[in-house]
């Protein structure tokens, strides 16, 4: 499915109805629909002189700019090779995991470079919001190598801007993920005629989708095409979320999410069987290519560590034919259509890493890390005003809520089923006391540039902290599928 105007409410209008719109969005929104009446309450849908109630048929999720659909389903999560460093972190278990969208590429250098450019045009009054969200460029150095040049170039020269962006922490990723979440969103009210692009916006004036959905977000450029509201004569509307026109929060995927997207077993299954376990992204047991055509087999698949001082083969003949890492789209993609999902550099997930997870975790969308938030209300119970940013603040739920509830009491859950506690406050997990784990240590999986084969096998798992960055370590983005799978 491609980016276009498929789950907007109009489209489906027009499919529904025949109606001509001419380049009017909205234009027919609320006025020319069949009177539909509720099964439960044979009240008027969509009629005003019944109260106004809208619904309106919904025809399915849009593909987000950059993104792959990865049908979900149950697999066989963890290692396919030896626990060579006998963590026991990745036995195999089964799992599955509902329909999500993953980013095709991992984020390039002029991806993460647009976003650096839109946070200093927008926040000229808070210039640490993108001091902040800047890369860390010196991951590069290596006391006993010669890797200035990577400081220097890698990261903005146009040479490399097609190349994943590395040095980037977890806490960035996920404020990148924010950012191209309400860009993408604003771009549909955009192209739907009910925004205009509008690059005056400074600071807290800024679109947020939480903001607008929360009806704290003014355009100084609305559009020609707004939302007709049928409980007001010649009235207009924002969108609700109830129209399905905005798309989910990117975000980064789940460990699950990732193991599931690279090991693609599609490829390798018949039925309700898969017939040939998969050590890699691709099928087969070498690191080879060893289907497709003939000029191609023989070639390495992937951009990994052959073996020590060997970092792309001799000059006459290169075998992974990349020094470093190499461009997003640089070799096959798997059975999923997703590139580099096994080397080139390693990716962050979501999950707070704990040794014990698979015994710990649910079987459906396994995931540890949940700390669960609300808005923050001002006294008079209404969501309190967006903050300098122009963001909702949220704030964590509090027990007194959850009394009567069964399925969570606390905010954080990080620790569920896993952290003892000797006395009060003092955790198992207390980074440099007890472990080197705690509740800052993110899982990132797959294989890099400068790992060897071991690393490439999607079940294998590594940990860092939330707030170091690697030259070996990039990011890319997934999204919920609504609805059904």
């Amino acid at each position: 499915m491609q980016f276009t105007i498929a789950n907007s409410v109009l489209s489906i209008m027009r499919n529904r109805f025949h109606l001509v719109l001419l380049g009017t969005a909205f234009a027919l929104f609320g006025t020319a629909c069949k009177k539909e009446k509720s099964a439960v309450t044979g009240w008027n849908y969509n009629d005003a002189k019944w109260g106004g109630f809208e619904t309106y048929d919904y025809a399915g999720q849009e593909t987000g700019p950059g993104l792959v659909y990865v049908k979900g389903g149950a697999f066989t999560m963890g290692s396919s090779e030896h626990d060579v460093l006998y963590d026991r972190n990745n036995y195999e278990r089964k799992a599955s995991v509902h329909s999500f969208y993953m980013d095709e590429t991992e984020i390039s250098n002029l991806h993460y470079l647009e976003y650096l450019h839109w946070l200093r045009r927008v926040f000229v009054d808070y210039p640490e919001v993108y001091l902040t969200a800047l890369p860390d460029t010196n991951c590069w150095r290596d006391k006993l190598a010669y890797n200035e040049p990577y400081v220097d170039y890698y990261f903005r020269h146009p040479a490399y801007k097609n190349y994943p962006v590395v040095g980037v922490n977890w806490l960035q990723a996920n404020a990148y993920a924010a950012w191209r979440t309400d860009r993408v969103n604003e771009m549909i009210l955009i192209r739907e005629g009910i925004l205009k692009p509008d690059i005056n916006q400074m600071n807290e004036e800024n679109f947020n989708t939480d903001a607008y959905l929360q009806g704290q977000y003014q355009s100084s450029a609305p559009g020609k095409h707004l939302i007709k509201d049928i409980r007001v004569k010649k009235g207009t509307r924002n969108v609700r979320m109830e129209d399905g026109i905005f798309l989910p929060d990117y975000r980064l995927p789940t460990e699950a999410e990732w193991e599931y997207a690279a090991i693609a077993n599609i490829g390798s299954s018949q039925y309700e069987n898969t017939n040939n376990k998969k050590i890699y992204s691709w099928g087969g047991l070498t690191v080879r290519n060893h289907d497709g055509k003939e000029k191609n087999r023989g070639l390495i698949m992937e951009n990994f560590k052959r073996g020590k001082g060997d970092q792309m083969g001799i000059s006459s003949q290169t075998n992974d034919g990349a020094f470093i890492t190499t461009e997003v789209k640089a070799y096959w993609p798997n059975d999923h259509g997703l590139y580099n999902m096994s080397g080139n550099v390693s990716e962050w997930v979501m999950d707070v890493y704990r040794p014990l997870s698979y015994d710990d975790e649910t079987d459906v969308n396994p995931f540890r890390g949940n700390v669960y938030t609300k808005p923050k209300l001002d006294e008079d119970g209404v969501i309190d005003l967006k903050d300098s940013l122009g963001r909702i603040v949220y704030v964590p739920v509090e027990e007194r809520d959850n009394v009567i509830r069964r399925n969570y009491k606390k905010s954080d859950n990080i620790g569920f089923l896993d952290e003892e506690f000797y006395n009060e406050g003092d955790q198992q997990y207390e980074y440099g006391v007890t472990s080197l784990v705690n509740n800052k240590a993110r899982v990132y999986k797959g294989g890099s540039w400068n790992d060897r084969a071991y690393w490439m096998s999607p079940g294998t798992r590594r940990f860092l902290d939330e707030q170091q960055s690697l030259s070996t370590l990039g990011f890319r983005l997934a999204m919920h599928r609504v609805g059904a799978p």
